[in-house]
């Protein structure tokens, strides 16, 4: 038996055949995002906004309480901070509490709590400390758990579940040194031995993988009789034989977090451990994800409500020319930024997580825009938040304890939320997977024809198809609700929001047109127009977020709820939205994207060399990427389960 000792290379369209074999194909359930990508405002499939059971409600509120309690009481956030660590006795509370199980169903031990109540209580302990918001969050959301929910035989089930309820920490292993978001290149084997795989590789970036139970590991089974082979998951003892954790990792923010290297040197792993068949990892991988992503938005929810408070109290305290600073335009418009932006995440969480909970739509385009989207938006809040403390928002809250003032973590909450935009797809990998899934439509009918690899007769039919298709759907993008006045009136409550959708329900179709005219033009080059792709979906965020906001604001009208500041907020959010909606609309054509390749290559040619010249590099020695080549460790195991 032997390992791989090289880092596979790959083709980029052997790449882009691996992620597309991945993807889910079909649309079995309706879209309130693809339909918007479409050119349809389908407001029927968010309003009235769908609402949990009774019961659901009173469980997850019961836990909530508790949950809350507990991080008041336990959880010492600035300790953390200076120990970059979660001290066992947090966790081991957080096992008593049950909250490792909080998405498992009660069957097998867990709270069996909605994903609405998993997002509140995400956000209430990531506001806690962010860090252990992340442990949690990785655990369920992409650890053990979800894959096995989705995927798991029964015995599987039986065995793991009641576990990670109660005892177990799992983590999710995928990346590796010189693996990110380009999983054709995972070089982790798996290779089948009798009834058993034997693992080969080392995973980078392994969230819990310091202090985890069981892991989850993608790995690849070579292809052999018998064996379908592929990228493969399996769930892995994570004290088994030929395991070491080599490294702890540590990051600009999150402190907290147990996040690690971990090497496979002939590791056994049952078959029966391996979850789905052979060659399904990937698309494991990615349908927990569907629903996994929704735990990153969550937690942003929670610091743009902490930034809500720290700015509104801050700002009311701190004067300067005779006034309090919040009734400086200046620090005001960032102040309603912070307010209106948070109201509008929480309408685009809890409308995703609702719809997962019924499961009556397909919420892959939804989930994945509330993680690209809050990731981004809760960065600006905080950003704001640590200018409108001006300097205090630059130093550290033990500084401010030391000189006897309050010690607010802004920079710290700043550092902790800047991993958001990277941890479970990039900002720019969303945009990517986004915009596929928004063109699937049109790939489905025309994808043939831009095909090198296509006969004449594929494309000719494809050609048909398509003018079938186009002859239906482009008429349908030239008029619609959006242009009559009398659209939307139940939205007209004191303030009207109704002109709000009739905008989104105009620019949706814009966007649709847009999207076809720059198929017609690029065809198989589109997908390399990255910076074209990244603003349409910037623009589908940000029509989705204006359409959850309004759905939002008129659901508490109706239950009572603040409708009124519903109402403001909502309206404010839309108008700030639009204005980020028109520029981006501009940039779809006017943009830099052509002089920005030429300089890129400038760049790397070095042409551009004499530009670095006048500074000194304090960066250290040693390779840009690690030396990932399978073999026993020679490091020490800094593996740490909390018992």
């Amino acid at each position: 038996m032997s390992a791989p000792t090289t880092q596979r290379t790959v083709t980029e369209r052997e790449a882009r055949q691996v992620a597309e074999a991945a993807r889910e194909q079909d649309w079995r359930k309706p879209s309130f995002a693809k339909e918007l990508f479409l050119g349809r405002l389908r407001l029927d499939l968010i309003h009235p906004h769908p609402l949990s059971a009774d019961e659901d409600v009173r469980r997850g509120e019961e836990f909530l309480a508790k949950l809350r309690d507990f991080c008041e009481t336990k959880i010492d956030s600035a300790l953390i901070e200076r120990e970059a660590r979660i001290p066992d006795e947090v966790i081991d509370g957080l096992k008593e509490l049950g909250a490792l199980g909080m998405k498992i169903d009660t069957k097998y031990g867990g709270l069996g709590l909605t994903q609405v109540y998993y997002n509140k209580a995400l956000a209430l302990v990531g506001s806690a400390n962010p860090a252990v918001g992340a442990l949690l969050s990785a655990h369920q959301s992409i650890g053990v758990p979800q894959p096995l929910k989705l995927f798991g035989t029964q015995e599987q089930k039986d065995t793991f579940l009641p576990r990670c309820a109660r005892t177990d920490i799992s983590a999710f292993l995928l990346t590796e040194p010189d693996v990110g978001s380009d999983p054709a290149r995972l070089a982790t084997s798996a290779v089948p031995d009798g009834d058993d795989y034997v693992l080969d590789g080392v995973k980078l970036w392994t969230t819990n993988g310091v202090v985890a139970d069981l892991l989850v590991v993608m790995a690849r089974v070579p292809k052999s009789e018998g064996h379908k082979g592929g990228i493969t998951a399996f769930v892995v003892e994570a004290g088994s034989e030929g395991i070491t954790v080599e490294n702890r990792n540590a990051f600009m923010g999150l402190r907290g977090l147990e996040n690690g290297v971990t090497r496979f040197h002939r590791v056994r792993v049952p078959a029966a451990h391996r979850i789905g068949p052979e060659g399904a990892g990937l698309k494991i991988a990615l349908t927990t994800l569907n629903t996994g992503r929704l735990s990153l938005p969550a937690m942003c929810v929670g610091a743009g409500k902490w930034c809500l408070k720290i700015a509104r109290e801050w700002s009311s305290a701190r004067e300067q020319w005779g006034r309090p600073v919040a009734l400086h335009e200046a620090v005001g418009s960032k102040i309603s930024f912070i307010a209106a932006t948070t109201f509008a995440l929480e309408a685009v969480l809890d409308l995703s997580s609702q719809m997962a909970d019924e499961d009556r739509n397909d919420i892959r385009i939804e989930a994945a825009l509330a993680k690209l989207y809050g990731s981004e938006m809760a960065w600006l809040m905080a950003d704001e938040l640590v200018q409108i403390r001006g300097g205090r928002g630059f130093e550290t809250a033990d500084s401010l304890r030391a000189r006897g003032e309050r010690p607010v973590p802004a920079e710290q909450i700043l550092r902790d939320l800047r991993i958001n935009r990277i941890f479970e797809g990039s900002t720019e990998i969303m945009h990517l997977l986004i915009a596929r899934e928004a063109v699937d439509a049109h790939l489905s009918v025309a994808g043939d024809l831009i095909d090198p690899d296509k006969s004449l007769s594929d494309k000719a039919r494809a050609g048909a198809n398509a003018g079938v298709f186009y002859a239906k759907w482009l008429p349908k993008l030239v008029a619609g609700p959006g242009q009559l006045p009398s659209s939307y009136p139940e939205f007209r409550q004191g303030v009207d929001l109704s002109g709000h959708l009739r905008y989104v329900e105009r620019h949706a179709r814009k966007l649709a047109r847009s999207t076809f005219y720059a198929m017609s033009r690029w065809q198989g080059r589109m997908e390399t127009k990255q910076g074209f792709l990244g603003r349409v979906v910037d623009i589908g965020a940000e029509l989705f977020a204006m359409s959850a906001a309004c759905v939002r604001a008129e659901l508490l009208r109706s239950q009572g709820e603040h409708g009124r500041e519903a109402y403001q907020l909502a309206d404010v959010f839309c108008r700030q939205a639009r204005i980020r909606v028109d520029e981006l609309f501009n940039r779809l054509c006017a943009n830099t994207d052509d002089v920005d390749r030429k300089v890129v290559k400038g760049v790397l040619g070095g042409a551009y060399e004499w530009l670095e010249q006048g500074i000194v590099d304090p960066s250290g020695e040693g390779p840009w990427i690690a030396d990932a080549t399978p073999g026993p460790s020679q490091r020490e195991n800094v593996r740490r389960p909390i018992r």
